[in-house]
């Protein structure tokens, strides 16, 4: 389910123009810059499909537009992208430092958004589930954005204030010509982490007594399992396509693009409930 994106993120929607085909207005939301505009202009996309009122063409192939290799994703001037070793750390215990903390996750939801939207354009000739898939995942992250950027704004702060790394979408450039590679490397591999890592933040945010960002978690966690199981689903589409067997072809791209290692605690519920294989799940935690 996915909820109306607040109206704090303004009143009027953003009017893009006479386009009804999907995936070329997917890649005019990408394009923006500034959150509140990407925010805005995803909503009026969301809207226009639930309503019907837009077609979709799988075939037209992106991959070498100026405008998707040139002009997206549109991220804004802040926050200033810099390695991960050198994101500021601060005790949650101060109030920026749960500023810090918050102002991280804002940053991983804006750039799920970009995610989603790319993965909707770049990639042509999948069947229609595919496409209107990732187009409600985009707005499931919009307004997980939203929800986050709030709890930042009533601690006094906001998105672009703080450095923030860029690791999620240094995986996009490296996947961007394979979809199999995408889907594993992407929702597979560091979305999925995320399902591992919400937990042992709800703990910290508790023990901070910062129960609102917790409850928030609670819900990106809900859809962020079906976001990852979207990315499962499609990655054992592609291997069977080629017909790979999945389990063997996903270590040898995890390899390839040098995904992080397996590190616990892995949440293996939730990881289940994306549908990764036991035989994976049991290997991962006889690496502890």
């Amino acid at each position: 389910m996915i909820e109306t994106v607040p109206n704090r993120v303004g009143d009027g929607l953003r009017d893009l123009g006479d386009e009804l085909e999907l995936r070329a207005l997917a890649l005019q939301v990408l394009k923006f810059k500034i959150p509140l505009e990407k925010q805005i202009a995803l909503r009026e996309l969301y809207k226009r499909g639930q309503a019907g009122q837009l077609y979709l063409d799988a075939q037209r192939d992106w991959a070498q537009n100026d405008d998707l290799n040139q002009h997206c994703p549109g991220i804004p001037n802040q926050p200033e992208l810099i390695r991960a070793t050198e994101t500021p750390r601060r005790s949650m215990n101060t109030t920026e430092g749960l500023a810090i903390t918050i102002h991280a996750l804002a940053h991983i939801e804006f750039n799920a958004i970009n995610l989603a939207l790319d993965a909707m354009v770049r990639f042509a000739g999948l069947s229609e589930d595919y496409y209107w898939d990732w187009w409600r995942v985009a707005a499931e992250e919009a307004y997980h954005f939203s929800l986050i950027q709030h709890r930042l704004n009533q601690l006094g702060a906001q998105y672009g204030d703080y450095p923030a790394h860029s690791g999620l979408w240094d995986m996009a450039e490296r996947t961007k010509y394979s979809f199999a590679d995408r889907m594993a490397m992407v929702p597979r591999t560091l979305e999925a982490r995320g399902l591992d890592a919400c937990p042992v933040m709800q703990e910290k945010f508790r023990q901070a007594g910062e129960t609102h960002t917790a409850q928030i978690l609670d819900i990106i966690l809900r859809d962020e399992i079906t976001h990852v199981a979207l990315g499962h689903r499609w990655f054992i589409h592609a291997c069977a396509q080629h017909q790979h067997e999945p389990i063997r072809e996903y270590r040898r791209i995890a390899e390839q693009h040098r995904a992080p290692r397996m590190r616990p605690p892995f949440n293996i519920p939730a990881r289940r409930a994306a549908g990764f294989f036991e035989e994976e799940l049991q290997a991962w935690q006889n690496q502890q």
